[in-house]
């Protein structure tokens, strides 16, 4: 059983899962009020926790849903694929450990932010999504990626911009997206990655 675990395509599992939810609910509303990340409710009651993990597998509507797996199609399933080559089976594990870390760890700040607006609700695995493609800049700093989908530039680039606007928009933005998660996604992507990877980060100085 456990080597079965140990290959099990993680990637697959998630973006079938994500897929598969959300269109649920988008046939099904009323469960986004069970499944949505709601920091006021989880504050006066710690049961409602399990919506930070939820709240990664909805979406608003199918623009939301596309643009995020379609990111994680990119990227996600070639992270996996290099973990493996790193480390073995165990690099699915690793990948999953990166993608459901990541995930909590994204929304902590608006957790502690919203805690006590009960109008306040949030979902989508942008976070998440955001740790895996910081985390596969950090092996292909120079790869293309598509600033607005469109304009080629290298992945570093790309990388400090995003962080960038990450930053302007958490405190002048009010377009009702959630900017803290992918700023905290991204973040924690690069930092668990070097934790798994100490190396990562002398094999980026080497590609400059």
């Amino acid at each position: 059983m456990l080597d079965s675990l140990y290959n099990t395509p993680v990637a697959s599992v998630i973006f079938a899962l994500t897929i598969g939810l959300s269109l649920f609910v988008f046939s099904n509303p009323q469960w986004y009020g069970r499944l949505m990340l709601h920091p006021y409710s989880i504050h006066q009651d710690k049961s409602k926790a399990y919506t930070i993990l939820t709240s990664g597998l909805i979406h608003k509507d199918w623009m939301h849903l596309l643009f995020n797996m379609m990111t994680f199609y990119y990227f996600g399933f070639s992270l996996e694929l290099m973990f493996v080559q790193f480390s073995g089976p165990l690099g699915h594990l690793l990948f999953a450990l990166l993608y459901v870390v990541s995930l909590i760890l994204s929304d902590i700040p608006t957790l502690l932010q919203q805690k006590n607006n009960p109008g306040y609700y949030s979902l989508g695995a942008s976070g998440a999504i955001c740790a895996v493609l910081f985390s596969f800049i950090l092996f292909q700093p120079k790869a293309m990626l598509g600033l607005f989908m469109v304009i080629p530039i290298p992945a570093y680039l790309f990388a400090f911009l995003f962080l960038g606007y990450c930053i302007w928009a958490s405190k002048k933005a009010h377009d009702g997206i959630n900017h803290d998660a992918h700023l905290f996604g991204a973040l924690s992507g690069l930092v668990l990655t070097l934790l798994m990877y100490p190396w990562a980060f002398r094999h980026l100085l080497s590609q400059f």
